[in-house]
């Protein structure tokens, strides 16, 4: 390997990382607030790329289909709970506006704007209001009825999940590849490398994001509930924090993470109706690196994870994954070995 080649490799693993530390951070996010491992992730990725690059055929995405009718269900599950409770009168508006006008509406804007062609930032616009509200519907439908359940039972759930969504994934956008086209074209040389405006977009868009995550979680009040909901759950309800609000939020946020993500990676590569679970799956082998317990180190851990990646597909391809996915067993080893068990707690 000469400097030109480590180079390159170097600038495809930083952009890839970049990737992988955003997903890394919104699966941290998740599980720390709700105790959700959210295997469904890449999931977002997936409808988020596809859909744009459908929108830019002038088709309709089968995105506002999953929308429309995941909206209908938990407004289903919403009214069944109001019911019970003797609260329908004062929940219905809520539930309404937001489980049904709500998802119907951009539904239907998505399908009238499909065919007329509009700019490619609208596009993105349209895609992101399609994406970003799965991940409060999913979290009704699927986990806030087990909120208290054991982690286990959550990652049982978070499998269900994922397989409905790839499902659904293949029934609305078929087995074939997608790509849309990249926001820039330009290229720029830096002496043997030449580097796309699509992978600035990618380090630049990931800079922004980590930035709006830490202002949101030091300078907000969302945040603040956030956080407190992630360090002690009971006591965060116990001061008047509602769990059930930043499981919601927590969720959003994942959401669109994941739809930014689809969107930046969408132009760099061709993806399929199941390519999101294998990023979304590097993007917890980042969080794993760092520890499932800090921001800063599953981000940096989510950069390490890209630059062995693109090392390893130079020199042992055939192994580029299993030496990825491998990474996690020491690291996984030595965590058990610093942690406290539940047997040695409760025995003393």
């Amino acid at each position: 390997m000469n400097t030109d080649i480590f180079i390159w490799l170097a600038q495809d693993g930083i952009t890839n990382g970049a990737i992988y530390a955003l997903l890394a951070l919104a699966l941290l996010l998740v599980f720390t607030v709700t105790r959700v491992i959210f295997v469904p992730q890449g999931e977002f990725i997936t409808f988020a790329a596809l859909s744009l690059s459908l929108l830019e055929a002038g088709r309709v995405p089968g995105t506002v289909y999953i929308l429309a009718f995941g909206g209908l269900a938990a407004a289903t599950i919403e009214l069944v709970v109001a019911w019970r409770e003797r609260q329908l009168a004062r929940r219905l508006p809520r539930i309404a506006l937001l489980y049904v006008a709500l998802p119907v509406g951009v539904a239907l804007l998505v399908a009238w704007a499909a065919p007329r062609n509009f700019d490619q930032w609208i596009q993105v616009l349209l895609v992101l209001a399609m994406v970003v509200p799965l991940g409060p519907i999913v979290y009704r439908i699927a986990y806030q009825p087990l909120a208290s359940a054991s982690v286990v039972v959550l990652f049982i759930v978070s499998m269900a999940v994922h397989y409905v969504l790839v499902g659904l994934s293949l029934l609305f956008f078929g087995g074939e590849g997608l790509r849309s086209s990249p926001f820039w074209d330009a290229r720029f040389k830096l002496g043997v490398l030449e580097v796309t405006a699509q992978s600035l977009w990618v380090l630049a868009a990931s800079v922004i994001l980590i930035f709006a995550l830490w202002l949101l979680f030091e300078h907000s009040i969302y945040g603040k509930a956030l956080r407190a909901t992630a360090i002690n759950r009971v006591g965060a309800r116990l001061v008047g924090i509602p769990t059930v609000l930043t499981g919601h939020l927590s969720f959003l946020l994942a959401a669109f993470i994941g739809a930014v993500s689809g969107i930046l990676i969408a132009p760099l590569t061709t993806l399929y109706y199941d390519t999101g679970f294998i990023i979304g799956l590097k993007g917890f082998v980042g969080a794993i690196l760092g520890g499932m317990a800090s921001y800063p180190l599953a981000a940096l851990g989510a950069l390490v994870l890209g630059l062995l990646e693109s090392f390893a597909s130079f020199w042992a391809s055939a192994y580029k994954e299993t030496i990825v996915f491998s990474l996690i067993v020491p690291v996984l080893v030595w965590l058990s070995l610093r942690s406290r068990h539940v047997e040695e707690e409760e025995s003393e």
